[in-house]
């Protein structure tokens, strides 16, 4: 490596740690209005949900279902099954606690956001905690990976936001690979624009105990629809390196024609795992986002979120 090489290394590595703790400190300024947004948020959508009831041993009755052949006759309701020609079993819902891992990119890119638009990790990290709030609510418990161990206390926004204050690490744009329980659910929240091999790699060693997840693409308006004309100068927020175009309108079609690959590749990986993928723009309210991901995570699986009673898919606009 030569001195002049050398010499942009250093400088490029100490521009990345000088603008994540600007980043780091602006992040801990907006912090307590994060959270008053998150609690709105979560008042208002709370009206309506479904808790996320399973089959299991517990006290509360959940429903009734056919008695199947091997079963001990002790389960058998008799007064229920003495309404028709049928058996029927007394189901209880499933009480044990239920993990949640929610995991909200804070790397250098997802601070990104066009004229008019919130930083992409703003909105990651409002949905993060809303969904915590209405997932403790309902008797789960919340983590977040490297950052928070798992709890069910009712500050528990309070506790994330502790968590993502005092993160002693530079955060990486992709989780790191941890081994949750076969019953955890994980809910990841970026923009996962590294390389799509690198994404789908990282889905594969968390769903590997058997886990169940969610992953939601968080974009900028402007990284959807390219509105660039003119020279324009690019510029790497992790790496630092910069690109300069004569007429960047002329990169759209192919800018577009990529997004599309990489975002199949990831939809595909994620599919072939069983979780879902979606897509939300940050034009967009928060609710529609939490209503949608409380959705699919109350229904179970994978497979594409959309809102209650149907429509549309929740994900908005550009190619998806």
């Amino acid at each position: 490596m030569t001195p002049d090489r050398t010499d942009k290394v250093a400088e490029g590595a100490h521009r990345s740690v000088e603008t994540a703790a600007l980043a780091a400190a602006s992040l801990a300024a907006a912090m307590p209005r994060l959270v008053l947004e998150a609690r709105r948020i979560a008042m208002t959508v709370q009206h309506g949900l479904h808790g996320r009831r399973r089959a299991g041993s517990g006290e509360n009755f959940w429903q009734y279902r056919r008695f199947v052949d091997g079963e001990p006759a002790q389960r058998v309701d008799w007064r229920r099954s003495a309404r028709d020609d049928h058996l029927y079993v007394r189901e209880r819902e499933w009480e044990a606690a239920h993990t949640v891992w929610i995991w909200p990119d804070l790397s250098a890119s997802m601070d990104y956001a066009s004229r008019g638009q919130v930083p992409k990790r703003e909105r990651a990290l409002v949905v993060a905690f809303a969904l915590a709030e209405l997932l403790v609510k309902g008797g789960e418990r919340v983590g977040m990976p490297e950052l928070m161990r798992p709890s069910a206390t009712r500050r528990i926004v309070e506790r994330m936001a502790e968590a993502v204050v005092l993160a002693p690490v530079l955060p990486a744009s992709l989780p790191m690979a941890f081994a949750p329980s076969p019953l955890s659910e994980i809910v990841l929240l970026g923009d996962f624009w590294s390389p799509a091999d690198e994404v789908a790699a990282r889905l594969h060693a968390l769903a590997t105990t058997g886990a169940h997840g969610h992953v939601v693409q968080i974009v900028d308006p402007a990284e959807e629809t390219f509105p660039f004309s003119g020279r324009i100068e690019f510029r790497e927020p992790e790496g630092g390196e910069r690109l300069t175009v004569g007429r960047a309108e002329s990169w759209r079609t192919d800018y577009e024609l990529k997004l599309v690959e990489h975002r199949a590749r990831i939809r595909a990986a994620a599919e072939r795992l069983g979780w879902s993928f979606a897509v939300h723009r940050s034009d967009r309210p928060a609710s529609e986002l939490l209503l949608a991901l409380h959705a699919r995570m109350s229904a179970g699986g994978g497979g594409p979120m959309t809102p209650k009673g149907g429509g549309h898919p929740f994900v908005s606009g550009g190619p998806a």
